[in-house]
């Protein structure tokens, strides 16, 4: 889950909203002004209105206070944490490494739950002091917004705690079953598994309301648990495919046939002597027999094809100086977490100074798709 707009960075966490979040801010406002004109009919438009779009702010910050609480015990513990986004369904930490320990992981991931709990304490203590009453409904707008976000952030606390991997209840399942078998990998396909039951149950449900005429409420209801079931399975599958490549090391898995390119070629004859016969993405260029960068067709789409002609490889691609490069010996794990954290899609192997091969996404990949195979016999 991608950030499309940036709203800058919190203790090195860059924090951005994902475009289907203003969905769901525009749904949760409408919502929010029904809600106050049922309680408090005589207040005015303006009022309403007011009171609606200050509680859902408030309610988003609420979301990212939860995920804060995530990631900031993640970089407390040690662990990289490149981004918060918020999106449709609330908000997602991209923490790049996964925790080195059950304990570590049950701490992380119970962070959230127990600050939206501490949030909805908190607000619903400032509603009393505002001079509501246990029981009664707010009389004052800046009660009723403390009351419903008191209330949203205990039950967002309860659904996340739900055992439904990979939410954080879920995670707390798969750090309590880590801590008894001792297997990380066995504890996250148990943990799944629940996390694909609960998500079946939730479709079901949610449809189930949606025929009886709970209309919009039910396929509400559907639509989360079919992004609990995708994401546990995916989720699920990106484990057991690090656990795979655990152990192994760039030298086992990178392209030793690197297909190289004269420095002075053109761009016109790069593209259709190399880029397009060969299918391959990324070049190394050579100069004099030497390793002067790579290329790869992202350099090339930012030049405009008439150009293409009088532009030469050596004035569009990478030069080596400015290359994230790994050695034969680096383990895969820290590679790939590298390419994630740089956003890369291959990374140069170099050895003694010399040009040993490429470690890339495609070359993973492939490594996945033959061991899948050999596996299965």
């Amino acid at each position: 889950m991608h950030a499309q707009i940036k709203l800058g960075r919190i203790a090195g966490i860059s924090i951005g909203l994902h475009y289907s979040w203003f969905i769901i801010a525009f749904l949760i406002t409408l919502s929010l002004i029904g809600h106050f004109h049922a309680i408090m009919p005589q207040w005015s438009n303006a009022v309403v209105w007011s009171a609606a779009i200050v509680t859902a702010v408030l309610f988003f910050v609420a979301l990212l206070l939860h995920e804060l609480a995530h990631s900031l015990l993640a970089k407390a513990k040690g662990l990289r944490v490149r981004s918060i986004t918020l999106f449709a369904l609330g908000g997602v930490s991209q923490i790049e490494q996964e925790a080195p320990d059950a304990k570590t992981e049950f701490w992380i991931a119970i962070a959230g739950p127990l600050s939206s709990l501490a949030i909805g304490t908190i607000c619903l203590l400032l509603a009393r002091l505002s001079g509501w009453r246990t029981g009664a409904e707010a009389e004052t707008p800046v009660a009723a917004v403390l009351l419903w976000l008191g209330y949203i952030n205990f039950m967002l606390a309860v659904f996340n705690m739900i055992p439904g991997y990979p939410l954080d209840g879920g995670r707390v399942l798969r750090a309590v079953i880590w801590w008894i078998n001792h297997n990380a990998v066995r504890a996250t396909e148990l943990a799944a598994r629940v996390g694909q039951i609960i998500a079946f149950i939730f479709i079901f449900l949610g449809l189930y309301r949606f025929f009886v005429g709970k209309n919009l409420g039910g396929l509400w209801l559907a639509f989360i648990g079919w992004f609990l079931l995708d994401a546990s399975r995916s989720s699920s599958t990106q484990v057991e495919l690090m656990e795979g490549l655990r152990g192994r090391k760039v030298a086992d898995i990178m392209d030793r046939d690197c297909p190289t390119v004269e420095s002075h070629l053109s761009l016109q004859d790069f593209v259709h002597e190399y880029l397009l016969r060969s299918g391959r993405r990324c070049f190394v260029v050579v100069q004099d027999n030497r390793l002067v960068g790579i290329v790869t067709p992202n350099e090339v789409k930012h030049i405009d094809p008439e150009r293409w002609p009088q532009t030469s490889v050596q004035s569009v691609m990478r030069p080596v100086a400015e290359l994230r490069t790994v050695t034969p010996e680096t383990p895969v794990i820290q590679a790939l977490e590298l390419m994630s954290r740089e956003d890369l899609n291959q990374l140069p192997v170099v050895s003694g100074g010399q040009l040993q091969g490429v470690f890339s996404r495609s070359s993973i990949m492939g490594f996945l798709r033959n061991r899948a195979e050999l596996l299965k016999h």
